[in-house]
């Protein structure tokens, strides 16, 4: 869109300046219509490349450190080529680590904690957003609250309450202190209140919609880019979860991460045993997002969309 200002006149002796010419040049070489992309240059992509490998540099060198023993680990410089002892050294690391129960195990925590996270959250979060009832507002700042606790601060009582219970050493004492997260609730919130219109939630009141039928019918499925985000970020964080499980289980019925920890908790660790057993509990998440990649790249879009 082009402006016009008047113009002063210009002094005696001293010739106009191009007013407009370079400003609008430049402010034209950032103006895009709908649903044009950018394109970018040579300096783009080799960011791109750099922060590219960086991110899969962690992964391969995993495998690496998975096919070589220990010595060549150890030595100066490192080796950055895969050795010829990888399955020998996944096959130790299965065996020592009780490996295959560990994933059982943590399989089933942390499918137990994404199913009860997306149930309850996006119910919470449809309340909080949709719904008009007395203390909304001092419900959801108590909510956002928790998040400033730092959870080390729980462990005590928790641990506690667990063992008053008996599930000291068993699954539950970590599936059901995190059934629900603040994060959750939050994150389904933000979301519902630009996804979802009032006027929606009304004409289903109209034609004599349930409270039930509306959730099931209208809520979720406008929901359901947010909670494949969520759930994914909520099944990475249980998978990985270390401290309490650490603390709450066994040797005899350990998740993933402890039974590494304990993999790697003798005198003199063997660090290609370690890696392979890192590079193990690695592939169930690669496998997940493999699966579920494009619902979960589709939510982030979405979500950025309407933010």
């Amino acid at each position: 869109m082009t402006t016009t200002s008047p113009t002063r006149p210009a002094a005696p002796g001293v010739p106009p300046a191009p007013l407009h010419a370079t400003s609008s040049k430049g402010r034209n070489r950032f103006k895009i219509g709908a649903g044009q992309q950018l394109k970018g240059g040579p300096l783009t992509y080799i960011f791109l490349i750099i922060v590219g490998l960086g991110s899969v540099f962690p992964l391969y060198w995993t495998l690496v450190a998975a096919s070589h023993d220990q010595q060549r680990v150890l030595d100066t410089p490192p080796p950055f080529i895969p050795g010829g002892k990888l399955f020998d050294n996944l096959q130790t690391a299965w065996e020592q680590a009780n490996l295959g129960e560990a994933i059982v195990n943590t399989a089933i925590v942390a499918g137990c904690i994404t199913a009860a996270t997306l149930f309850f959250c996006t119910l919470a979060g449809y309340a909080f957003a949709k719904m008009r009832f007395r203390g909304r507002n001092v419900l959801m700042t108590a909510v956002i609250a928790t998040l400033t606790i730092p959870p080390q601060l729980s462990v005590v009582p928790l641990f506690m309450m667990m063992s008053d219970i008996g599930w000291n050493g068993k699954l539950e004492s970590v599936i059901f202190p995190t059934l629900v997260g603040a994060f959750g609730v939050f994150f389904m919130r933000q979301y519902l209140v630009e996804a979802l219109p009032y006027e929606l939630i009304e004409a289903a009141k109209v034609d004599g919609a349930s409270n039930i039928r509306i959730v099931w019918n209208i809520v979720l499925p406008v929901a359901r880019p947010a909670m494949m985000v969520l759930g994914m970020l909520t099944f990475v964080q249980a998978w990985n979860d270390f401290f309490w499980p650490f603390l709450a289980l066994n040797q005899e019925n350990p998740t993933i991460q402890v039974a590494l920890g304990l993999l790697s908790a003798s005198y003199t660790p063997d660090q290609s045993i370690v890696m392979a057993g890192a590079l193990i509990s690695t592939l169930p998440l690669l496998l997940v997002f493999v699966i579920f990649g494009k619902q979960i790249v589709g939510g982030i879009m979405s979500g950025a969309v309407k933010g």
